[in-house]
């Protein structure tokens, strides 16, 4: 009794061995290469796949999916012999799982390598200002280059991104003092031009302010000069209206001499010819009639 129920596990591990080497579940997004007696046979899609149990054997999956693959940072001489530390980063896709199983070993490396001695050929073209400003020509350049190169192995590569450009220390600090320098000088300059402008702006208002005086003083010298003027031809008109004799004449120069007197500017007094004659008749007026 024994002996068969051993018999019976023995079996059915036997069996269930031979489940397990035929039936496979690819996932989604993922291929798998199968050698019969090690030897390419077939590439198995995503979903339920069986295998000749013994016979068949199955590569592990490769993943079809783009991936993302960050360098360590590369020294790289640029064409005016300076050393700079590049960090790139590569997005590719296997397209081709046959090809990326035989024809490259481990095409992560390979890729790797590829990566460094293209970074190398094209860097060392160009110097380091070059280097630090044309990272989207650098780009270009490598990504066909890999593309290129990695057709064959059944990838593609899709993107090739620089992380990081580290110049040598002494050329950062020169940078540095580069850039110090010209915010300075930007400074100074914005400055000099605020001052400017703000002396044009004071300069344009002055200008208008006397602009604007000289017309007000005009204006009421205009309005002074008509009132007195017409003040003039009011009291013309009122004496020719009221026909003054020169007795009255003299009169009213007489009231007006103290004025006159008290005003500091008259130091000479000119007294009119027809003075003496309206004096004498102002006398002649005053004196008693005779009888």
């Amino acid at each position: 009794m024994s002996a068969a129920l051993i018999a019976v596990a023995v079996v059915a591990f036997v069996v269930l061995i031979t489940l397990v080497r035929t039936v496979r579940i690819v996932p989604q997004a993922t291929a798998g290469i199968i050698e019969r007696l090690g030897r390419y046979q077939r590439t198995c899609t995503p979903g339920l796949t069986v295998l000749v149990p013994f016979v068949d054997r199955m590569r592990p999956l490769l993943d079809l999916r783009e991936q993302v693959v960050s360098f360590p940072p590369q020294p790289v001489i640029t064409e005016d012999n300076l050393v700079v530390g590049i960090d790139t980063v590569i997005y590719f896709q296997v397209t081709d799982p046959r090809s990326a199983t035989y024809e490259v070993a481990n095409f992560i490396q390979a890729i790797e390598q590829l990566t460094v001695t293209t970074l190398r050929n094209v860097i060392g073209g160009l110097d380091l200002e070059a280097t630090l400003t044309s990272r989207d020509q650098i780009n270009g350049q490598l990504r066909g280059v890999l593309d290129e190169a990695t057709g064959k192995w059944g990838i593609r590569v899709n993107r090739v991104e620089i992380k990081a450009i580290d110049p040598p220390v002494s050329v950062k600090e020169s940078m540095e003092k580069q850039m110090r320098a010209d915010r300075e000088k930007r400074a100074v300059i914005l400055t000099a031009e605020g001052q400017k402008q703000s002396q044009i702006l004071t300069a344009e208002g002055e200008k208008q302010a006397a602009i604007l005086t000289a017309q007000g003083e005009r204006e009421a010298a205009i309005l002074r000069a008509e009132g007195e003027a017409k003040a003039i031809a009011t009291v013309f008109a009122a004496i020719h209206e009221g026909a003054p004799d020169p007795a009255l004449l003299a009169y009213q120069y007489l009231q007006t001499l103290p004025q006159i007197a008290n005003s500091q500017a008259s130091q000479v007094w000119v007294v009119p010819s027809e003075l003496t004659a309206a004096l004498q008749s102002i006398s002649t007026a005053f004196k008693p009639k005779e009888r």
